[in-house]
């Protein structure tokens, strides 16, 4: 049998900082788990599915809060070491954000012209911050293990079915776990992808190619106009209120008869 293919990450990888563990980096499967508490407070539980996934041997096993940036930063992550050809989904569901949602559907649909995750139901699933080159990439590169079933809720936060699916991955014949047939079949056959996101944030002045000059230009002028406009209600809002207080004081005495 021929020997798996494995592959050296690049001296950057893990390129983005995150609230995560960091295992083997020959591994083929990282984990990903749903947060919905502040990062302060992570429940044990939750800290303790990022430990087994790291002792079952996951190259990566860390915390996902958010739709947007919280997903491009494990894009960075995981495009930077092509070993990584599975990701395990589990942890808590958060109804706000619903990362979980817009993370699924990111792998199965991708991302629209405007960059919106594609039949997300999560408020702003949109990728603004990797290149399209890095989103392809990832698709192509992972296959997704949810344990976000329905008919067993109890899976999403199992440790034991964690550390199963981590190891599932490891098989050099096809395994079957759950639904999937998972197998190690070695490292992706490009080179790894190294970039960061955290550019846009601190050079706002760097110079943009056309096409993302164009939308990052509407963003902005789309969110002038929503301050412009919950600062137009807020106004409103005070003149009413400043009208009905002329119009009925407050503390008023009835004249005696």
């Amino acid at each position: 049998m021929d020997k798996i293919l494995k592959v050296k990450p690049p001296p950057e990888y893990p390129p983005e900082d995150g609230c995560y563990l960091r295992g083997n980096d020959f591994s083929p499967v990282a984990v990903v788990i749903l947060l919905h508490t502040r990062y302060e407070a992570i429940p044990d539980f939750l800290q303790n599915l990022a430990k087994v996934a790291v002792e079952a041997g996951a190259a990566l096993a860390g915390f996902l809060q958010t739709e947007n940036i919280g997903i491009e930063k494990i894009v960075c992550n995981v495009v930077a070491n092509p070993n990584i050809r599975y990701i395990v989904l589990c942890g808590v569901e958060s109804a706000g954000h619903w990362p979980g949602d817009a993370f699924e559907c990111f792998i199965k649909n991708g991302v629209d012209e405007k960059r919106f995750i594609i039949g997300s139901k999560a408020p702003t699933p949109y990728l603004y911050n990797i290149s399209l080159e890095a989103i392809e990439r990832f698709r192509k590169q992972i296959t997704l293990i949810s344990l976000l079933l329905d008919e067993n809720r109890k899976i999403r936060i199992d440790p034991e079915m964690v550390k199963k699916a981590v190891q599932a991955c490891y098989q050099e014949q096809p395994t079957k776990f759950l639904n999937y047939m998972v197998y190690d079949p070695g490292a992706y056959p490009e080179p790894p992808i190294c970039m960061k996101i955290t550019w846009r944030v601190t050079k706002p002045w760097a110079v943009y190619p056309e096409e993302e000059a164009e939308e990052m230009k509407r963003i902005k002028e789309a969110a002038l106009i929503k301050a412009k406009e919950e600062e137009l209600t807020r106004k409103r809002f005070e003149e009413s209120k400043a009208f009905m207080e002329l119009l009925f004081p407050k503390g008023k005495k009835k004249e005696e008869k």
